[in-house]
């Protein structure tokens, strides 16, 4: 009886565990958060290659590599961030239809103690949701 409840609760956790893994939001800040983690360190060429169709298709990765060093670089080292809000929508501006998840970001960097970051991940066409937009400010 003990090993039957034993194996109905580890199969009631992972189900719970995938039922959690299914939430577009969750997916999207997954997605959001490994995306950053690869901005934070400076490896804005391999964030490029992890970002959006659409995202790749609005600007080349040379001139992301340059645009990103010019932005977060005179931030310094990332202090702190933590999510502040999460919104699914089909609509953004400037892009076409389609499913993404606005995720903004309390941030602080060792010289700006004071940011917001908005990273947009979509769902891309093979189903995986991958940033789309980024925005500090």
């Amino acid at each position: 009886m003990r090993r039957l409840i034993c194996v109905f609760s580890v199969t009631m956790l992972l189900a719970g565990h995938a039922l959690w893994a299914e939430k577009p939001e969750d997916a999207a800040q997954v997605a959001a958060e490994s995306w950053l983690k690869l901005v934070d360190q400076g490896q804005y060429g391999a964030s490029w290659d992890q970002a959006a169709k659409l995202f790749k298709g609005a600007v080349t990765k040379e001139k992301w590599i340059e645009a990103a060093r010019g932005v977060r670089e005179p931030l310094g080292k990332l202090v702190s961030r933590k999510v502040s809000s999460r919104t699914m929508t089909d609509k953004v501006p400037g892009g076409p239809d389609g499913t993404y998840v606005v995720i903004r970001f309390e941030t602080v960097f060792e010289k700006k103690s004071t940011a917001v970051e908005t990273v947009t991940p979509m769902r891309d066409p093979d189903g995986v949701f991958r940033v789309s937009g980024y925005y500090i400010r």
